[in-house]
């Protein structure tokens, strides 16, 4: 357990220095707008594509671990889709707010997850992060769009369009390419390797800094129901059942390890955009994603100790 720990506070001390800076140093909106585009488009690209391009991919269960992560994912889509009666009789959750609860139920922190699945497991963590993303960013990003545009947005998306949001994905064509690459046993100079190492490392540092940075403390220390139940569903039902999915895809050891770590990281932190762009309740994706990220700091070591 203290080496989990170990690992892991690191990287909530970044998320943290994130939150100071935007308060203290860094005001301007557009500082973090620029960082945020540069790890989104480029850094965080090129840290999957080279991840994905030197792993030893026969080395590692790809099926166990990323059909364990998208199921998990896709039941509880269908558990949220189930309470949405439930919830709009007993809590008065509006549309809206409604698919903030999905979004933040579903949707996972890739940068908090690569950042603890490499210090915790190295290259091996990474490269089963990494793949999991291939299957998880595109159906996450089809199903918070479909959710969204049903039951928030003010005029409906067609299935043209989500389609096209989707493809401009940088992460899905980083892994995509990385892939390729193994696959074609493609082998890149001295050069190249260092140059797309250094964009890599620099990448999830300055992430969990802008993930920080959104935070936002308002509502907080006096949460309302809706956070509160989608903390419960992302940070102990989501591991619960990503973990048992993959004792029956018969995993162990560091393979199990990272489905923990994957299923118990906080929501991510482009549902607040995605929320702010098509009617959905940014304010409460805001307040859950504070909350379920002071939380992951307790949650995420006991899940992953769990299983090691």
């Amino acid at each position: 357990m203290l080496t989990i720990i170990a690992a892991i506070v690191p990287i909530f001390l970044l998320i943290v220095m994130g939150f100071v800076l935007r308060r203290l140093l860094l005001k301007e909106e557009s500082h973090w707008v620029g960082t945020e585009q540069l790890v989104y488009y480029v850094l965080f690209p090129a840290l999957l594509f080279r991840t994905l391009a030197r792993a030893k991919l026969s080395e590692v269960p790809l099926v166990g671990v990323g059909g364990a992560l998208l199921i998990a994912v896709l039941v509880m889509a269908a558990l949220c889709l189930a309470l949405r009666p439930v919830l709009m009789r007993r809590l008065n959750v509006s549309g809206p707010s409604f698919t903030s609860i999905f979004q933040c139920s579903c949707r996972w922190q890739t940068y908090v997850a690569l950042a603890v699945a490499g210090n915790l497991f190295g290259d091996i963590g990474l490269t089963l992060a990494s793949v999991a993303m291939v299957a998880m960013i595109p159906i996450l990003n089809v199903m918070s769009v479909w959710v969204l545009a049903r039951y928030a947005a003010p005029t409906r998306l067609s299935w043209a369009r989500i389609l096209i949001t989707i493809a401009q994905n940088p992460f899905i064509w980083a892994c995509v390419l990385g892939l390729i690459a193994n696959l074609i046993g493609l082998k890149f100079p001295a050069w190249i390797d260092e140059f797309l190492d250094a964009l890599g490392r620099s990448s999830l540092a300055l992430g969990l800094l802008v993930v920080g940075a959104g935070l936002q403390l308002r509502g907080v220390l006096r949460p309302g129901a809706p956070a509160l139940l989608t903390c419960i569903l992302k940070l102990v039902v989501m591991p619960a059942m990503a973990i048992s999915l993959g004792l029956a895809f018969g995993l162990s050891g560091t393979n199990l390890a990272v489905v923990a770590c994957c299923s118990s990281v906080p929501t991510a932190s482009s549902a607040y955009v995605l929320a702010r762009q098509m009617g959905g309740d940014a304010p409460l994706v805001a307040e859950i994603l504070t909350l379920q990220t002071a939380l992951a700091i307790i949650t995420m070591p006991i899940a992953i100790a769990l299983v090691t």
